[in-house]
C-alpha cells in the first residue's frame, strides 16, 4: 500500500472519533485534508449534524467548498475534540506542530478542545523529539533579536522561514523561527516554558499532554493508537 492511500485510510478513520452533536476543531495538513473530506461527505450523505472550527485559512477554504458548517471558535464554549495533523509524536505523545505555520491557531483550538485526535503517517513517530526543526511563532518586530535570543537560549542553530523572499507571514501576522535541535528535547516541556518567557516568543510549536488518540498511516494500512489515561482511552 502507498503511503499516499494509507494517509487517506488514517484520515477516513479519525472520522469514526467524531459523533452527531459534536462541535469540531479541523486542522491543517495533508493527511487531515482527508479527514475533511470524509466529514462533509457523511455530513451530506448521513446526515452527520457537527459544525467546524478550523485551524487556517486554508482548512476554512476547503470546508467551506464542501459545504462544511463552521463557526467561529469564540461562537463555542468549547470545543468536543480536534482532529489534526503532527510533524513528529513521541512515545508519550507530545507533538512537534507548526510545519504547515498555523502553529498559533492550532494550539488555542487544541487547548478549547475536550480531545486530540491526531492524524499523521508512521515517518512522524519518534523516541526523541527535535529532528523536525522546532517552530517558533515570533512578532515581526525586532524578529531578529528574539530570532538571536533563540539561538542562543536553545544553543542550536536557527533559520527564519521564508516565502517569496520575504518572511513567511502567518494567518496572524507572524513570523516563524524554525529551530535546528536535532533529536535532543527530552523535555519538551521546560523547553516550552524557556521559550515563552522571551519577550517576542507568541507561541511555540510544542504540544504537550494535548493528544489522546494517533491515527497513524503505515505501509499495512492504518493503525489507532491510544494515550494510556488519556481522554478517549
Amino acid at each position: 500500500m502507498s503511503i499516499d492511500e494509507a494517509k487517506r485510510l488514517a484520515g477516513i478513520a479519525a472520522c469514526n472519533e467524531v459523533k452527531s452533536g459534536m462541535k469540531l476543531g479541523l486542522g491543517t495538513g495533508s493527511t487531515v485534508h482527508h479527514t475533511v473530506v470524509e466529514l462533509a461527505r457523511r455530513y451530506h450523505e448521513e446526515g452527520l449534524d457537527v459544525v467546524g472550527v478550523p485551524t487556517s485559512i486554508a482548512t476554512h477554504d476547503l470546508a467551506t467548498e464542501l459545504g462544511l458548517p463552521l463557526v467561529e471558535l469564540d461562537d463555542v464554549d468549547a470545543l468536543d475534540i480536534v482532529i489534526d495533523g503532527a510533524d513528529e509524536v513521541d512515545q508519550a505523545f507530545h507533538l512537534i506542530k507548526g510545519g504547515g505555520a498555523a502553529l498559533l491557531r492550532e494550539k488555542l483550538v487544541a487547548q478549547a478542545s475536550g480531545a486530540m485526535v491526531v492524524v499523521a503517517d508512521d515517518r512522524k513517530m519518534v523516541d526523541t523529539l527535535g529532528a523536525f526543526p522546532l517552530p517558533i511563532e515570533i512578532t515581526p518586530f525586532g524578529h531578529g533579536t528574539t530570532q538571536r535570543a533563540i539561538a542562543a537560549l536553545l544553543g542550536c542553530e536557527t533559520s527564519l522561514r521564508m516565502k517569496d523572499d520575504q518572511p513567511l507571514q502567518t494567518d496572524n501576522g507572524n513570523h516563524i523561527v524554525d529551530a535546528h535541535t536535532g533529536a535532543t528535547l527530552t523535555n519538551p516541556a521546560a523547553t516550552e516554558a524557556s521559550l515563552l518567557a522571551l519577550a517576542g516568543v507568541v507561541q511555540v510549536g510544542l504540544f504537550i499532554g494535548m493528544c489522546d488518540v494517533v491515527h497513524l498511516a503505515g505501509a499495512s494500512g492504518a493503525e489507532r493508537l491510544v494515550r494510556p489515561n488519556g481522554r478517549l482511552a
